[in-house]
């Protein structure tokens, strides 16, 4: 079999809708600071179109992406963010994991599980829960939730004891049954995947369950540039790829506004993972392709 797979992250979907005095307290401050000090004109929702479009005319059979729709979630960005996803296709081919933008404060934890609840839902219906696992013929989609509210100036995020402990099921499960997982997470989770403030604080123990029951493909977003990193498995190593954000203004080559291609394929038993990126390079409103990646 053959399956297309495209992910895309760090929408930061804009304007930022005008916050009510009440609203901006603790860390919703801060960033709401920071937005109107630069941030927004980082994020450019022209560009952010035009990257969708493209992506919607590869026609892959499902989207992933990791995280940051939001920006301060505030209460009124939840329906511009859910309205921007419906926008990836069919929620049963897109599938959302949030991130520290998304789970910005307390207050919008319950934002949260109802209003991205269609791109969240396991196979197995009922309540939505992390991890979630979507079987799409013989791929496992495994979506975690790393984004939670934290202090102000810091991104950090956390899985926890219970949706490691049901990672570590999910895995082995899949496993078992000879199922391509993929793994969809907002920070990266690997060690040193970011800098000091900004990581996964249990990306330790993350890695031991993937050193235990093995993945054949990581991906996440957070750090606004492409990377490829690699964490042991039972049979080898699996690759870890960060991509950048999808609504940033070109720039350099790391940072620049792109999406990532995965073709899977299944040769004599064994998963083939083809990687390539598209996306924008200074000077140009043009969606390229900018060349492939190991994996």
């Amino acid at each position: 079999m053959t399956f297309l797979l495209a992910h895309l992250s760090d929408a930061h979907i804009g304007p930022l809708p005008r916050p009510m005095r009440r609203e901006l307290i603790g860390k919703r401050l801060t960033g709401y600071i920071n937005w109107r000090r630069g941030r927004d004109r980082m994020h450019n929702m022209e560009v952010l179109a035009t990257l969708v479009a493209d992506l919607r005319a590869q026609n892959p059979d499902h989207v992933a992406m990791t995280g940051d729709v939001l920006n301060i979630g505030l209460a009124a960005e939840f329906p511009i963010a859910a309205a921007w996803l419906a926008t990836l296709g069919d929620p049963k081919n897109v599938s959302f994991v949030p991130g520290n933008h998304d789970a910005y404060v307390r207050s919008s934890l319950s934002h949260l599980e109802t209003t991205f609840a269609p791109w969240t839902g396991a196979d197995a219906g009922g309540v939505p829960s992390y991890p979630y696992l979507r079987v799409r013929g013989e791929i496992a989609l495994i979506g975690l939730s790393s984004g939670i509210p934290t202090a102000p100036l810091l991104a950090s995020g956390k899985l926890g004891t219970e949706q490691r402990d049901r990672l570590e099921i999910a895995l082995a499960e899949t496993g078992a049954r000879g199922l391509m997982r993929v793994v969809m997470i907002h920070h990266p989770p690997n060690r040193n995947g970011a800098s000091a403030g900004r990581g996964l604080s249990d990306a330790r123990k993350f890695e031991a369950i993937v050193a235990r029951h093995g993945a054949e493909l990581i991906v996440h977003g957070h750090n606004h540039r492409h990377s490829v990193v690699y964490l042991p498995t039972p049979k080898g190593r699996v690759p870890v790829v960060g991509v950048a954000s999808a609504s940033a203004i070109p720039g350099t080559e790391r940072h620049r506004a792109a999406y990532h291609l995965y073709d899977f394929s299944r040769e004599d038993g064994v998963w083939k993972v083809a990687g390539r990126v598209r996306g924008m390079v200074a000077g140009s409103s043009d969606v390229l392709d900018l060349g492939t990646f190991p994996l």
